[in-house]
């Protein structure tokens, strides 16, 4: 699959990049890109919820009545769950949602997500990205130049951290910079346009072909 090249101004620049099929062109695998999306997200779940069981309830233990001839069923406990105020009964505890997925699975999730953009068309390819200062209004005239800036979500992938385009893009809705290690299914399935500086490319390629 070839890729003509813009610059920030959104003009083709006559050049054309060829997508590596080890990268681009594999056979998705969707349940494999099923378990990388459900591990991120139970990783960001906090696990914090807690309710008091009947032994963690403030109350007293008296007797509420006395154990026969009142007509109605025994009751030893204000704190028993069938009274209001009482233990709530199995509860939810704190926890860990995170669970363990294989690095060769997370791997060819990935790979397989960048295969589906790929075929849906939703990969572009851009000079690379610098700013002299952290201006999102320079990074919005660059959107507009690549016909981005339509409300629709976007993934930029640069080589390395740049802080200028971070901070030019991070008060930007449904836009996102990213750097290949940094780089996960969720992300890679939940935009509508990948957005590829050629340094991005580069060391997306470097990190998949010699990774194993």
């Amino acid at each position: 699959m070839e890729l003509s090249v813009y610059n920030i101004k959104g003009e083709d620049t006559g050049r054309k990049v060829t997508l590596s099929d080890t990268i681009f062109g594999l056979e998705p695998n969707e349940h494999v890109m099923y378990l990388d999306v459900k591990q991120y997200l139970a990783n960001q779940r906090q696990g914090t919820h807690k309710s008091k069981q009947r032994n963690e309830v403030h109350g007293t233990t008296k007797k509420l009545k006395k154990q026969k001839g009142t007509g109605g069923a025994r009751a030893g406990s204000m704190k028993s769950p069938v009274f209001i105020g009482g233990g709530r009964v199995f509860g939810p505890e704190p926890r860990d949602y995170g669970f363990k997925l294989n690095k060769k699975t997370k791997r060819l999730a990935r790979l397989s997500a960048l295969s589906v953009l790929a075929q849906d068309g939703k990969i572009a390819l851009v000079e690379n990205i610098t700013l002299s200062a952290p201006k999102t209004k320079d990074f919005l005239s660059i959107l507009s130049g690549l016909k981005l800036n339509n409300g629709k979500k976007t993934l930029l992938v640069t080589g390395d951290v740049d802080k200028n385009v971070v901070l030019s893009a991070r008060n930007i809705q449904k836009v996102k910079v990213s750097t290949p290690v940094a780089l996960n299914t969720h992300d890679l399935l939940n935009t509508d346009t990948l957005l590829l500086s050629e340094d991005g490319l580069k060391s997306l390629e470097q990190l998949y072909t010699t990774a194993e």
